[in-house]
């Protein structure tokens, strides 16, 4: 592979590191935003706090979707120039389903902890994009 083509395989990974490490942020955001109201719901917040909560679980759902989806065009892109990258980050659905129902400290305990695991794994996949990009930043 000659000198051009290489630069450009490490120009296009670090624009697929920094598409993913956007929707991974994202979805920290929204994970931030869920868990204070998980910590609200825990201590006495009612049927709007459940809402809310929810409704940022969703948002992060969505985007760990999009940087699942990022992650594996980084990975693609990370095969041109000899590296690899694989990471599985998921939010259950049958929490959201069993707090609703079950709407208590437990479920709410539960669903806490969940998004604390995703909050986890996000901030973990964070630090490997960045230090894959950083070291293609360096090639």
């Amino acid at each position: 592979m000659n000198d051009t083509v290489l630069d450009k395989e490490i120009d296009e990974a670090i624009s697929a590191a920094d598409y993913a490490l956007e929707c991974l942020h994202n979805a920290d955001d929204y994970l931030n935003s869920a868990s204070n109201w998980g910590l609200v719901d825990l201590f006495g917040g009612g049927l709007l706090t459940t809402l809310f909560k929810h409704s940022k679980i969703n948002d992060a759902h969505e985007e760990l979707m999009e940087a699942k989806w990022a992650l594996k065009e980084f990975s693609k892109e990370l095969a041109d120039v000899d590296k690899r990258i694989d990471l599985n980050i998921d939010i259950g659905s049958f929490l959201t389903f069993a707090d609703y129902l079950f709407d208590g400290l437990i479920a709410d305990m539960m669903v806490q902890s969940r998004i604390s695991e995703a909050k986890r794994q996000v901030a973990r996949a964070i630090k490997q994009v960045e230090e894959i990009k950083e070291i293609l930043e360096e090639m």
